[in-house]
Formats: structure tokens, sequence, C-alpha cells
């Protein structure tokens, strides 16, 4: 840097210290334009810069217009350089100009030449799809392509070891140079010199070019304003900015670089991903504290300290005026022990564990998340340019009141509004887009299906989602659509078009379910596995049973679900057929899967609308009777004759019926179906007592035993066990009669049986073991049971129970209604019918006792 040339301002990116430095150096020296590191097709958008809207950090984001997904982003925040003098040029009138390699070329760049800098980061750009990133290191010598952080270096000549505390004692804590401005720049780029020249000047191909367009940027501003140009940079190319160069040369390493079309715009950035543990190689490890750093007017510590007690009092800590008093004499004592000029985040940091952490690291982790590292999200004005698709998101993110946040932030919805109802399917809609800006949780407090919870963080890289899914169409509701039917197309598995139908009613894209239905019908037909046709049924099923809670429209839904629940009827049985362990004991899941489905699903079909009560309003066209087995929709998607749905409840305990009384079927599948059968209340106890004598038998392996107890009892079987003895009765004499060696086999089952029991369950059924079979044959015949319950469930005292059902469930609900079993259907099924109030694990029993 001479003189009577340009005014070369070398820089530590994101650095408060160079900020400063910067500022003070253009007011010293006015130049007539002003050259940055960046891309040059972003000049258009400097001037948005002066706009109050763009708020700091922010990042120049750059996509290739056809494969949106390949994209840099160039991040600035308050406190850098680059920013204080794009600020400074607009404050002062003076044009300011971008430097570095176009962006079309950046995005381009032969990914297999640059193979050595995978795991580098660009000194201005954090980019994505393999595009190659730098530190502000400098390059290598040789063929090892070694670089190295200049930073580092130089502390570790001044005899330090830490290279932020170096920054912090010559840069940060010093000011921007005293009288003289230019004097810290000047040392600098001598440091840089003797450190190309030591570890090499070039490095890599990548480092030669950018140095090439740079000086070919800086030779044009010098013909148009002469000497009067400052150019600020990265310090390490300061040296070959100021290097004696033809313009021939130059031009030579720029021939026949790569090219793609190029849209760039401003973005929303955070603090967090300024970090360097975001992987952004030119971050820095506290954004939060340079930023205080820079903003600080004076008692940078006091003020600092100050701010780390109102976060630990909002966080319920107790922490008073005298503990910030003691901290900050702390941190001073500590800084002139080590012989700082000023305490830095060190001896910060170490104050507060002592003073108000009482030294846990605890609360200082939550300090270090939310004030040193930060989550600052960043502001761009609506003038920016952007996709169609981002400006509709913006603009129902202001309608719904959902302003996008780097904090992460729990929001609960109740779908009975309309404004949450809204927010639901916005955000239902993004994920189909595969834009995650909020994960589905669990609602507290509620299981209905009337609630959400979400939990809500705005990423950076989701601008990129954005833009990416910008090809579906303009507005969020389209894109969606857009996507759901070419994912319905393409989806490889069953069970994926199931849960792609249930995303699309969570979204409110009813225009998109007539293709996912088609695709969902005919990979049905071809699908033979009933595996598959087990795990996509409960999916179609919740579809269908809850979809109604945001006014959509289900009734397509109804014939396909009740087609594939007659082709898992048909299949099941010769599927659990010679089963090892592992697959029988997913094929329970898949029967306890679809019992729960097909309860769901015989309640649709009868009392929502869709299904019989109103098929008989215009709405529902029959358009062909349907044979049973198939999926019950015609050629457009509609439902078919419901009529055509019914008895799909009796035809599936016949199913069970017949997975508990063949011998070829596993264990704990059968046990597992007569199970069900006892709690749907058409098995009598008699019965299952039978069936349980049966599978208990000396004639049967103790294993094969040992899977029908875990089938049976298993998943709240211990109530069943407690209410009827002659059950337990049946378990214990069974397993006191196992040898010692059957024994060791079996007692992994059986623990892993009784273990999920309660508490009060184990103990109660340890009492009436301890009783033995004599004492409890006795207590039966006087009527004695297990303390707390009845002999005879008591009806009477279950109806009272009935009125506060009704307030709890609403005016509409009615919890007796279930209608009876039609006693010709079951005992056409072959089972054992009974009207009445089911019982389930005798659970009434329970309350009337």
């Amino acid at each position: 840097m001479g003189r009577g040339g340009p005014l070369l301002l070398g820089v530590r990116h994101h650095g408060p210290g160079s900020a400063r430095a910067v500022r003070a150096a253009l007011d010293a020296a006015r130049p007539a334009t002003v050259l940055i590191e960046g891309p040059p097709e972003a000049d258009a958008l400097i001037p948005l810069a002066a706009d109050p809207g763009l708020r700091p950090p922010v990042a120049l984001l750059a996509h290739a217009v056809d494969e949106p997904g390949r994209s840099a982003f160039w991040p600035f925040a308050a406190f850098s350089p680059e920013w204080v003098a794009v600020r400074w040029a607009l404050e002062h009138g003076v044009p300011a100009r971008f430097i570095d390699l176009p962006a079309a070329h950046t995005l381009a760049w032969d990914e297999e030449s640059d193979r050595d800098e995978e795991t580098d980061r660009d000194e201005g750009a954090v980019q994505e799809e393999g595009a190659d990133r730098r530190d502000e290191g400098g390059g290598g010598t040789g063929d090892d392509q070694v670089r190295v952080d200049p930073l580092a270096v130089l502390a570790e000549a001044a005899g330090y070891d830490d290279p932020e505390r170096w920054w912090e004692d010559v840069v940060e804590h010093r000011g921007p140079g005293g009288r003289d401005p230019f004097a810290p720049f000047a040392v600098l780029a001598e440091a840089m010199g003797a450190l190309r020249e030591r570890y090499g000047a070039g490095g890599r191909p990548r480092d030669l070019v950018r140095e090439a367009q740079m000086r070919l940027q800086l030779r044009a501003a010098r013909r148009e304003f002469g000497d009067a140009v400052a150019v600020v940079c990265g310090a390490w190319h300061v040296p070959a900015l100021g290097a004696k160069t033809t313009v021939t040369a130059d031009r030579a390493l720029l021939k026949g670089l790569p090219k793609v079309k190029a849209d760039l715009t401003w973005v929303p950035w955070t603090h967090r991903r300024l970090a360097r543990s975001s992987g952004y190689g030119a971050g820095i490890e506290s954004p939060g504290w340079y930023g205080h750093l820079f903003h600080a007017p004076d008692r940078p510590v006091e003020r600092w300290l100050t701010k780390v007690a109102g976060l630990l009092r909002e966080e319920d800590r107790i922490v008073s005026s005298a503990h910030v008093i003691e901290a900050v004499r702390l941190a001073e004592t500590l800084a002139v022990l080590r012989g700082r000029p000023l305490a830095g985040l060190g001896e910060t940091t170490e104050a507060v564990r002592a003073v108000m952490c009482d030294g846990s690291d605890v609360p200082l982790a939550l300090v270090h998340d939310r004030l040193v590292v930060g989550d600052v999200l960043g502001e761009v004005p609506e003038t920016a340019p952007a996709v169609p698709l981002q400006r509709d998101l913006a603009r129902q993110q202001r309608a719904l009141r959902l302003k996008p946040e780097a904090l992460e932030r729990d929001l609960e919805l109740d779908l009975r509004r309309d404004t949450d109802a809204a927010r639901s399917r916005l955000l239902h809609r993004l994920r189909l887009l595969g834009i995650g800006w909020g994960e589905p949780g669990l609602a507290r407090g509620s299981t209905g299906t009337f609630r959400e919870a979400w939990r809500l963080r705005w990423e950076p890289e989701l601008s990129v989602r954005v833009a990416e899914a910008g090809v579906w169409g303009t507005t969020v509701a389209g894109a969606a659509r857009a996507r759901a039917e070419a994912d319905a197309v393409a989806a490889g598995a069953l069970a994926e078009i199931t849960a792609l139908a249930e995303r699309c009613l969570l979204a409110g894209l009813s225009d998109a379910l007539p293709v996912v239905m088609r695709a969902l019908a005919d990979r049905a037909a071809l699908d033979t596995d009933v595996g598959h046709l087990a795990q996509a049924l409960p999916a179609l099923v919740r579809s269908l049973r809850y979809g109604d809670v945001r006014g959509t429209d289900t009734r397509a839904l109804a014939g396909v679900a009740a087609g594939l629940a007659e082709r898992v009827f048909v299949g099941l049985p010769p599927a659990c057929a010679a089963l090892d362990a592992d697959a029988a004991e997913r094929m329970r899941g898949h029967v306890d899967a679809v019992h729960t489905a097909v309860g769901l699903l015989g309640e649709s079909l009868t009392g929502t609308p869709g299904a019989e009560g109103a098929a008989q309003g215009p709405a529902h066209t029959v358009d062909t009777p349907v044979r049973e087995g198939t999926p019950a929709t015609s050629a457009d998607g509609r439902a078919a004759d419901p009529r055509a749905l019914g008895g799909l409840r009796t035809r599936w305990r016949a199913v069970l019926r017949v997975l508990a009384l063949r011998d070829t079927v596993s264990g704990v599948i059968r046990g597992r179906a007569v199970r069900l059968l006892l709690d749907e209340g058409v098995l009598a106890a008699g019965e299952a007592a039978r069936l349980m004598g049966l599978a208990l038998s000396p004639g049967t392996p103790p294993a094969d035993a040992a899977a029908w107890i875990e089938g049976f009892a298993g998943g709240g079987g211990g109530l069943l066990l407690v209410h009827d003895e002659r059950l337990l009765g049946l378990l214990d004499g069974w397993l006191t009669g196992v040898s010692a060696e059957a024994f060791t086999d079996v007692l992994p089952l059986l623990r892993r049986t009784f273990a999920a029991y309660e508490p009060g369950v184990r103990r109660t059924l340890g009492e009436l073991v301890r009783r033995g079979p004599g004492e409890r044959a006795g207590a039966a015949a006087r009527g004695l049971t297990a303390p707390g319950f009845a002999a005879e469930p008591d009806t009477r005292r279950a109806d009272a129970v009935l009125p506060v059902l009704r307030l709890l469930l609403g005016p509409d609900q009615d919890p007796a209604a279930d209608p009876a079993p039609d006693p010709a259907a079951e005992a056409a099924a072959g089972l054992d019918g009974r009207s009445g109030m089911t019982t389930y694990d005798n659970g009434l029993a329970g309350v009337a006792g």
C-alpha cells in the first residue's frame, strides 16, 4: 500500500476491530470509490443496504437459475468490515462495487478440479452443493496444498496459544490505530506479505483466479477514478493486489472458466450461522460477543456482564447487582494478572462461572448459546428481489402473524380456529415442499385431533429451499400441490403414498387427492405383500377418520381404505404361517395396527360425512357397483357405494378367529388374536381360558407357550390377569410346571411381558400369586376378589359416569352410542356374540369395585 496508490485495506472478515479501522480509514482518505470483496453481480443490490428494512446479519444469496439447489452465500454482520464499507459509501454518495470472482463462475466451478478443497471454506461465501469453501488462510507450497491460518501463525509468533485472544489484544482492545488510521493496515499487509513469502503466494488455483479478477477490477476503477480508490478485502489478498502483473496474464487465468446463469438477492442471516461451529470456515467463535464489542460505546465489560445478569434473571436465577460488580472486578483482575489491555471473553466467562453460576457449567452453557453466539436474525425489505414463491410465503407469514425467528420456539394450534387452521396448512405445505421451518410435536395436555404442536426455527438455508421449491409453482399452495402429485407418481412403496395422502389432507390440498388416490389404487392392486398393505392402512384410515377436523373432503379415501382392508383380511392368515420369532413380532405389530385401523374405519363408514349416513346427499354419486376386496373408488377418485363398505369389523373378527385357532400361526400372533377378540367382547372369558389352557398344555413347547403368553398378556394384559383368576391360575400352573432348563429359555420373554405392567398391577399380581391356587379358589368361592375390585361389573355405578363423560366429550358425543354387534353376522362368522358394553380389561369393573 503506497501513499500515491490505491488504498488497500486488508481486514479480517467479521472482525469488529477491522470494521472500526475501516471506517476510520475511509473517513480519513475520502476515496472516490470503494471496491469490496464480493460477487460483482450483486452491485445492483448495494443500494438496498441503505433501506432501514435491511438489518444485518444478512447475506447475499446466489443460486443457479436452472438448478436452484446449487447456491452460495456471502454473509455480512453489522460488525463486518465489508458491510461498514458499503454503508460508508452509501452515506457519502460514493460508488461501491464488488470485485471478486462472479457468482456465475463460482457456482459452476468444476468440483473435480478442487477436490483437495472439499473441507475448506471461502473467505466471503458459504456455498452449497459441494462448492468449495475457504478460510482466511494462505496458500500452501508444493503439492500438499496445505493452507495455513495466518492468525494462528502470527499469534504463535507473538507467544500466544490462542489466535482469538491474540486478535482481541492487538486489534479489538486497542482501537482503530490512534493518530494514523492507516497504520494497522500497513502492519497487517507487511505481515501477510511475509507469510505469503514463507508459505507460498498462490495456494490453490481458485486463489490465483480470484486475485486476478480483483486486479482487473482494480485497474478498471483506477482508469475511471484515478488513485482515489479504496479496496476492502481479506488481508491475505493485499500483497497479491499490490503485486506487479500484466493484464494479459490475469486474463489468461480467467479464460475458459465454466459459467452458469445466476440470480442474487439479499436474505436474512443469523449470528449462529456466522459461528465457526456451524461449519462456516471464515466464521468466528463468538458472534454475539463481537457484536457487543462493536456496538458498545464505552465500558464494554460492565455492559456485557449486565446483559449476562439479565439473561440469568430471566431463567429464574438469583443474580443481583452485587454479583455484577464482583464479576467485573474479577474479570479486570484476571486481565491484569494475564497482562491483557482489557478483560476479554475468556476473563468475563470465568468471572461469570465463578460469581453468577456458582461454578456450574450448566447456566454457563446457556450464556454461551444465547449471548456469546446468539440467535439474532436479520431482516430483508419487501423491495429485495425474490422468487414469486418467496413473496407468497412472506405475504402469508405476515397475514398469519408467523414471523420467522432464529430462536427455536414452540407453537400450539387449535384447529377449530380459522387462523390456527391456516397456520397448520401453511406449515404442512412447506413440509411437503421440503422447507422444514416447523417440526410437528405432541400437544401438551391434549390428545384431541383438533390440537397441533409445532417447533419452529428459521434457518438461513431455508431461503435456498424456498428458491429451489420455486420450480413447482409461484404460490405455496400451488407448489405444494404440484410436488405432492409428482411424489405420488414417483413413490416406490405403498406406505409412502398413504402417508402422502395423509399429508395432503393435513395441508388442505384436496385438489391433489385425485392423483394421489389413483396412484394409491394402482399401487395397492399390484402390491401382494401383506406387510406393506398393513403398513399402509393406518395412515389412510387416520386421514379418513380425522381429516374432517380441518374441513377437508375425505370421501375419496373411504373406498380405497375399505378395499385395502379387504385385501389385508384375505392375505393375513397365510402370511402369518411359519414365521420365525423376529418376523412374528413384526407381524404382531401389523395385526395391532390393522385392528386399530379397522375400528376407526368402521366408525368412519357409519358415523362421518362420506359414509352411509351421508351417502344419501347429492355429493355422493354412485358410479358402479364395487366388488368385495377391490378399491371402492371411481376413476375420478370419488367414493363408491358406501353400502359395499359395511361389515368390516365382522370380517376382521372372523380373521382374528382364524389366527387364534390355526396351529401353524406363531404363538405370539395366536395369543394376540385371542386377546383382541376378548377385548372386543365377542369371545367369552371361558373360551379364552380354554384356548389358554390348550396353549399352555404340556404338549406345547415352552418357548411357544411363552410366546403365546407374550401376545395375550402384553400391552395392558396385567389388569386382565388381575380380574380373571382362572387365567392367572392357568398361567401360574404352567409356569410352576416348566422344567429348569426350559425356564431359563422362556424367562426373557416373560420378563419382557411383565416388566411393561404398571407397578400397582405387578404388586397386585404378586399378592394373588402369593395366596396360592387353593386359597385363590376358596376366595373365589366366597366371592372375594383382589382388593379394590368387585366380582362382577356394577353397571349402575358405571352408568353414573356417563354424564361426566358427555360433558368432557361434548354435546354431540355419546359414549354409550357404540352399536351392539349384529348377532346374525357374528354367528355367520363363527363368533360368540355378546351385546352390551365392551369389557376392555374389565375396566368398568375397576370403576365399580
